[in-house]
């Protein structure tokens, strides 16, 4: 005798179609906040290895930082260390017909197990000027060629012309704090100033991604997600993970199922905007 599917795992069955459904061309997924420690590469991460998992490869996770990020830290590490300023010197190689996949894996690192790949930012603090506009744009058109969704990192300056081309360049932005009122009150301001340059639109159809701490009695987490539902698409709530938590690179094997559990739900709500 076979038993019907439950509930949970009905959902589980539609939120993997929404996250393989077809795209119709590249997309791009934007994650934000201004204040640091508020998870945004985290979910780079996630979203990135939940997406290659369950749609098999062809993502690409982006540290947009315009200084020194972290992403190339927290991710698994490859046979090179090559950040996007290498690329950026190297664009030469990609112009007109060039460059192939083999070209581009100089630059972008594997994530095996993961499904993805990493486009680390500088990892040292003095390694130049910040990159512009137009730096971002080159990078893109070339990545574009390989990759059919690219998850990007943020950094903390919201006045950077990365920063700026990033959002331009957006068709899903994804909102992250921690659930705290610092956390959030820098979300809600960051919202409030992409409404008055005219992404209105934008800021409607974000995804919220609230991560919690590992003791929950001091948090008051439903005003928070109150405000954010009423200017956010959908509001979503991950579980501490121990994992996470420790800063070291993260080892997808190694995650609690609530953990991919959640992100597989943040993933599809994501889905569903592009």
């Amino acid at each position: 005798m076979k038993l019907a599917p439950g509930r949970d795992e009905i959902e589980f069955r539609q939120d993997i179609e929404k996250v393989r459904r077809n795209f119709g061309g590249l997309r791009q997924v934007t994650v934000v906040n201004p204040k640091g420690g508020a998870g945004k590469t985290v979910a780079v991460l996630l979203l990135a290895m939940t997406f290659g998992q369950k749609r098999g490869g062809y993502v690409l996770a982006w540290d947009n930082n315009e200084t020194q990020g972290t992403l190339g830290m927290r991710a698994q590490q490859d046979f090179h260390s090559r950040t996007v300023r290498d690329m950026l010197r190297d664009l030469s190689n990609f112009q007109g017909a060039r460059g192939r996949v083999g070209d581009l894996s100089q630059y972008v690192r594997a994530q095996g197990e993961g499904m993805f790949d990493v486009l680390a930012s500088d990892e040292s603090a003095t390694a130049g000027e910040m990159l512009t506009a137009h730096a971002f744009g080159e990078i893109r058109e070339v990545v574009s060629r390989f990759y059919k969704l690219i998850v990007v990192d943020t950094g903390n300056n919201v006045r950077a012309q990365n920063w700026q081309a990033a959002i331009d360049a957006t068709d899903q932005l994804v909102v992250t704090m921690s659930a705290r009122n610092d956390s959030a009150e820098t979300a809600a301001r960051m919202l409030d100033h992409l409404e008055q340059s005219g992404r209105t639109r934008l800021v409607r159809q974000a995804v919220t991604v609230v991560s919690m701490p590992p003791r929950a009695r001091d948090i008051d987490l439903p005003p928070i997600q109150r405000h954010f539902a009423a200017r956010t698409r959908a509001v979503l709530v991950a579980p501490y993970d121990r994992l996470i938590d420790t800063g070291e690179p993260l080892r997808y094997g190694q995650l609690s199922n609530a953990t991919l559990d959640a992100w597989l739900k943040v993933a599809a709500a994501v889905s569903e905007g592009l």
